[in-house]
C-alpha cells in the first residue's frame, strides 16, 4: 500500500505512530503528497479530491482518506486493539477532540503563511487559540485517567496534537497551568513511535 504523506503533517503522524505501534509499518510505502489549499499536490488530488494528506492507496479497493478512516482501517488489520469495543466511544471522542486541536492550530498557521498580511484577522486567530485553550483545559481536567490507561488511538491522537503545538505554536506555552497534561506528554513523547516520527 502507498501512503501519501507530509513529514510535518500531524494527521499523517497519527497514522505513522499507529503503524509503528501495531507492527504494520512494513505494509506501507510513503510517497510525498504535501501541498496547501492554494497549491494542492496534483498526485494527492488524484487520490483525494480534497487534496489532503494522509491518503492511502490500497492494493484491492478505492483510496482511503482522512486520518481517522485510515487509522480505523489499520486498526482492523491489527486486530482492533487501538479502538477497543469496551471504551470505543470514549476513544473516538478523545481522537475527535485531539483532531479539533489540530484543525484550529493548522488554521492559525495558514492565516500567517497564506493570507496576505494586510488581510490577516488577528481576532480570528485568537478565536482559534481560544478553542485550543478550552480543549487543553478539558484534557487536563477530565481526561487524565484515560490518558494514563492502556494505549489506544485517543492517546496517540492527543500526543500528536500536543507535538504539533510544540512545532508550530511553542511560544503560546500550552503547558502553563496544565501540569498533569504536560507530565503525561513528557512521558508519552519518549515512546519509540513518537521519537521516530518527530517532524523534520
Amino acid at each position: 500500500m502507498k501512503l501519501m504523506h507530509s513529514t510535518t503533517s500531524p494527521y499523517v503522524r497519527k497514522v505513522d505512530v499507529l503503524l509503528r505501534e501495531s507492527g504494520l509499518i512494513d505494509q506501507v510505502t510513503y510517497t510525498p503528497g504535501s501541498g496547501t489549499p492554494l497549491v494542492p499536490n496534483s498526485e494527492t488530488l488524484n487520490v483525494n479530491p480534497l487534496g489532503k494528506v494522509p491518503a492511502l492507496l490500497r492494493d484491492d479497493g478505492p483510496a482511503l482518506y482522512d486520518s481517522r478512516v485510515i487509522c480505523r482501517f489499520f486498526d482492523d488489520m491489527a486486530g482492533g486493539k487501538f479502538y477497543p469495543a469496551s471504551r470505543l466511544y470514549e476513544v473516538l471522542t478523545l481522537e475527535a477532540t485531539a483532531d479539533g486541536i489540530l484543525d484550529a492550530a493548522l488554521l492559525m498557521v495558514y492565516e500567517g503563511r497564506l493570507r496576505p498580511e494586510e488581510k490577516r484577522f488577528e481576532d480570528w486567530v485568537e478565536g482559534q487559540w481560544s478553542k485550543i485553550n478550552r480543549t487543553l483545559d478539558a484534557l487536563n481536567d477530565r481526561w487524565m485517567s484515560h490518558l494514563h490507561g492502556q494505549l489506544d488511538m485517543g492517546q496517540i491522537a492527543v500526543g500528536c496534537a500536543l507535538g504539533y503545538l510544540d512545532l508550530r505554536h511553542d511560544t503560546r506555552n500550552w503547558r502553563k497551568d496544565r501540569d498533569p497534561l504536560a507530565a503525561w506528554f513528557e512521558v508519552f513523547a519518549k515512546r519509540d513511535s513518537m521519537i521516530a516520527t518527530v517532524p523534520n
